[in-house]
């Protein structure tokens, strides 16, 4: 029998490796698949948790600021309340907040997610926002808390006839420092997209922006007084101010006639009222001091010819340096550093803080004055100045020196030491918002601080809003009737066209003097038709200024089409319109002006008058029948 091989007797291996491959390669399958999952699975935790922790971040950025937020107010009231514990206290609660929200929105993973598209703007500006308010508290908040606490407001009553300004340089640096954060502040939020915002970041920052805006403009203000006033107050050299009275019963540009002058001599803090005199005494300027030629096109050569009409223009630092002129022409020996314009209304305020003055002294000898006040308060001193006074002294001169003997009698009042600084402070301030209060500065360098802000009264440059519109008048009776006259004046925004803006401005004016004005009024008062007008009217050139490079396009007069006087000053549009009005006559001027290219809010100036002047600037309306969008 033959003997079996290997080859018949067992089976061939390799099928049986054919049959096992697939088993092999299916376990490396799923073991790949399981990393994978794996790796999915810790990608998802890893990104879960990114996004919470994201999720976190962003809840302690919102708490936070919100707060922040609702803590604000709390700390204005207690500034203003002079509770600084409390304000001290809330400060440093402020601290806490902005810090946390700021350690959140510098987050490491913060950061990296907000590179990612679409939601990384949002995260990038909630970490600027964060930054920001951190800044402002650190940077502005505590640094004038500091200052606040030191500046003791007794320190600013007048010792001895001086004001004392050591707590004024000392809390300077503070101050400045401050007004520099806010400023940064305010530019980098600007600097922000929101168009690429989701609108709960986009509104609440534009909100932030407009309260830092407001902050700014406040700090501007503190931070150039602090650097200015106590050069100004003559604690390096002594300084001589001339001191422009004006009379608002004939109504110029920046309020009033400047009928009383004085110069106003100030060393080492102390105020003196010096030498006195009067636009009338002063007489003609032959040949007439030199003035910008686009300005006296629309003032006429009066504006460098007489004392009186100075202010005729409303840019303040023409009529300073023009009143400077003409008071060192008359007054050789005498060297002005500077130029300082208030009126009665102005006083009337200063007297709301340091209470009546008596001004018996200030009433001529020999002069029968019939009712006239000899206690000046709040209440009475402008009727006292602006109507009684031509009722009972006759004598033009005569007036013009019971005006300066009762300024010098305020002034006195206040370098007495009587009234607190911080009262005093707070009427001045008041004086300066409506406008009734403004300095010219003969030092380059203060001028360029004082032309920046408010005070300084140019029409045009930094302190001039871009969409700025401004409305003025100028007396043509040549008398003293504008005591008279009731004035609203209100801007209109009317329909866009051809992608510009349109603006009315709308003034009305009312002659509210007694029928019988021609006979029971004071020829002083009326005019005496010397300058052509009807005794008891009132003749008044209403000036209206445009935003640079508007148009102006038409003027009305109740409703009427009326011829407009069209000039250019600083590249802003100019129109002038004259109106006369009888006893009880009410007359209103629109003027309309084009192609405004601004698209920032308007801004509305007006000529300070005897009316307080939230009864004069009525809110800004808006046409609603345009076909088109407006502006």
């Amino acid at each position: 029998m033959t003997k079996p091989t290997d080859r018949t007797a067992a089976p061939a291996p390799e099928p049986r490796r054919l049959r096992a491959q697939p088993t092999i390669r299916g376990g490396k399958l799923r073991r790949r698949w399981i990393r994978a999952g794996i790796a999915v699975a810790l990608f998802a935790l890893v990104l879960g948790g990114a996004a919470a922790w994201l999720g976190f971040k962003a809840g302690v950025i919102k708490d936070n600021l919100q707060t922040t937020t609702e803590l604000v107010p709390q700390l204005k009231k207690q500034l203003g309340d002079n509770d600084r514990v409390g304000a001290a206290d809330t400060v440093d609660s402020l601290a806490i907040h902005t810090a946390a929200a700021k350690a959140a929105g510098t987050d490491p993973l913060w950061k990296v997610a907000s590179a990612i598209p679409w939601v990384g703007p949002n995260l990038e500006a909630a970490t600027i926002v964060a930054i920001t308010a951190d800044d402002v508290v650190q940077l502005a908040a505590k640094p004038l808390l500091g200052a606040f606490e030191s500046l003791d407001w007794k320190s600013l009553t007048p010792t001895d006839g001086a004001v004392g300004l050591e707590a004024i340089n000392s809390a300077a640096p503070s101050v400045v420092s401050a007004a520099n954060t806010i400023q940064l502040s305010h530019s980098r939020l600007a600097d922000i997209d929101k168009s690429r915002l989701l609108p709960e970041l986009a509104n609440p920052l534009t909100t932030a922006q407009e309260q830092l805006d407001d902050l700014r403009g406040t700090l501007n203000v503190a931070s150039n007084t602090v650097r200015l006033l106590p050069a100004m107050m003559g604690t390096s050299e002594p300084r001589n101010y001339l001191l422009l009275i004006q009379n608002s019963a004939e109504v110029r540009a920046t309020g009033g006639i400047p009928g009383a002058l004085a110069v106003l001599h100030v060393e080492q803090g102390k105020i003196q009222l010096t030498t006195q005199d009067s636009a009338s005494n002063m007489g003609a300027f032959e040949p007439a001091v030199e003035v910008d030629a686009a300005q006296e096109a629309i003032y006429t050569n009066r504006l460098s010819s007489y004392m009186q009409n100075v202010n005729m223009t409303p840019d303040f630092p023409t009529a300073a340096t023009t009143a400077r002129a003409m008071w060192q022409l008359r007054h050789p020996g005498d060297v002005i550093d500077g130029v300082i314009a208030l009126d009665p209304s102005a006083l009337a305020l200063v007297l709301e803080a340091t209470g009546p003055v008596d001004v018996g002294s200030a009433i001529p000898k020999g002069v029968d004055v019939g009712g006239l006040p000899t206690k000046l308060t709040s209440e009475n001193l402008v009727k006292a100045l602006l109507s009684d006074v031509y009722t009972n002294i006759e004598e033009p001169a005569l007036q013009d020196a019971y005006f300066a003997e009762v300024a010098k009698k305020v002034f006195a009042e206040v370098s007495s030491g009587k009234t607190s600084g911080e009262k005093l402070v707070t009427a001045l301030g008041k004086g300066v918002e409506e406008n009734r209060i403004k300095i010219w500065s003969a030092r380059v360098d203060e001028q360029k601080l004082l032309g920046s802000q408010r005070i300084g009264g140019a029409i045009s440059g930094i302190s001039v809003a871009p969409a700025a519109f401004g409305v003025y008048f100028n007396d043509g009776t040549g008398a003293k009737m504008d005591y008279y006259v009731k004035r609203t004046v209100q801007l209109v925004r009317q329909c866009s066209a051809g992608g510009y803006g349109q603006y009315t401005a709308r003034i009305t004016l009312t002659n509210t003097a007694p029928a019988d004005a021609a006979t029971s009024l004071p020829k002083y008062v009326t005019g005496d038709g010397v300058y052509g007008v009807t005794r008891g009217h009132v003749a008044t050139n209403v000036v209206a200024y445009g935003p640079a490079q508007a148009r102006t396009q038409a003027a009305r007069v109740n409703g009427k089409s009326t011829p407009v006087g069209s000039f250019s000053h600083d590249e802003r549009p100019v129109g002038v319109i004259r109106v006369d009005l009888a006893p009880g006559q009410t007359t209103t001027v629109e003027l309309d002006f084009a192609k405004v290219v601004q698209s920032s809010p308007a801004h509305l100036d007006v000529t300070p008058t005897v009316q307080d002047s939230a009864d004069v600037i009525l809110p800004a309306e808006a046409a609603t029948n345009c076909t088109t969008p407006a502006q």
